[in-house]
């Protein structure tokens, strides 16, 4: 959900919308500055890459397929288009880079016209190469890791380079993939927090059987998790308006702990 939440008035809804970024959240997305690589595209993705500076994009993937994460898949459409044909500027043209199980289910993604991407394909928008398992763009290496949760499909993706590491894992990934040798020892590790079991709003608390404990950890087992993984540092990503804590709530909770970050709309890290 983004921040605030529209019509929403509570106490974060109401200061997000007073002050802004970064009390204000948008949808999820990264953008790898090394390779132009855009990863997921929530529907406010055109003001998050207007916002950011970015000025090239030559590749995009998706972590999976939910709603906020492709909402705005359309962006191929708004970089390239040149509207005096109605196709693309060939120089602009994006790779859509996907693992075989989402280049699958790609397709369920339609307009009144049929599958998105088949018209982004006619047009000119996007191109399609497979990514393989292990993958490598310039000098930097990807691992897509798939994420055992039956029929729904998300993916875990590890960025190396010049002997760094990041695991990219920032939705729906219960079961962490933690025995693959590849996810261990991040320099970072980007991830959600998952449930607060606390301080949520109207009192709430999470049953047992919430379908939300099937896709998330509490947070205190996200912890655990990044200990396990021996992760020099941790940002929590997808952070979502029912967990009812402000941009302020969160910063407070990074100066108990120094490994620990909690991201922004347009933060950038160097790893």
């Amino acid at each position: 959900m983004v921040i605030p939440k529209p019509l929403c008035q509570c106490r974060v809804c109401s200061e997000a919308r007073q002050k802004g970024v970064p009390y204000a959240r948008a949808g999820p997305s990264a953008f790898l500055h090394d390779v132009n690589l855009l990863i997921d595209t929530p529907a406010e993705i055109c003001s998050l890459l207007n916002q950011a500076g970015i000025r090239r994009i030559k590749y995009l993937t998706f972590s999976h397929l939910d709603p906020d994460h492709v909402e705005g898949f359309r962006v191929v459409e708004q970089i390239t288009l040149d509207f005096r044909t109605w196709r693309a500027y060939p120089e602009k043209q994006v790779c859509l880079l996907l693992p075989e199980e989402l280049n699958q289910r790609v397709r369920e993604l339609r307009s009144q016209y049929g599958p998105l991407v088949d018209f982004y394909q006619r047009s000119g928008f996007v191109r399609i190469e497979r990514l393989d398992r292990v993958h490598q763009i310039e000098d930097v290496r990807i691992t897509a890791i798939p994420v055992d949760r039956g029929s729904q499909i998300a993916f875990v993706y590890v960025f190396e380079k010049a002997g760094r590491k990041v695991v990219y894992a920032p939705c729906d990934t219960k079961p962490f993939p933690e025995h693959r040798s590849e996810v261990n020892n991040p320099d970072l590790l980007i991830t959600q927090p998952g449930i607060f079991q606390t301080g949520l709003k109207h009192d709430f608390t999470y049953p047992p059987d919430h379908i939300s404990r099937t896709t998330l950890y509490t947070f205190e087992e996200t912890l655990a998790l990044a200990t396990r993984l021996q992760a020099k540092k941790t940002v929590f990503v997808h952070l979502e308006e029912y967990w009812n804590r402000s941009h302020d709530d969160y910063m407070a909770m990074e100066s108990d702990d120094p490994v620990i970050r909690f991201a922004y709309d347009g933060m950038q890290i160097t790893v």
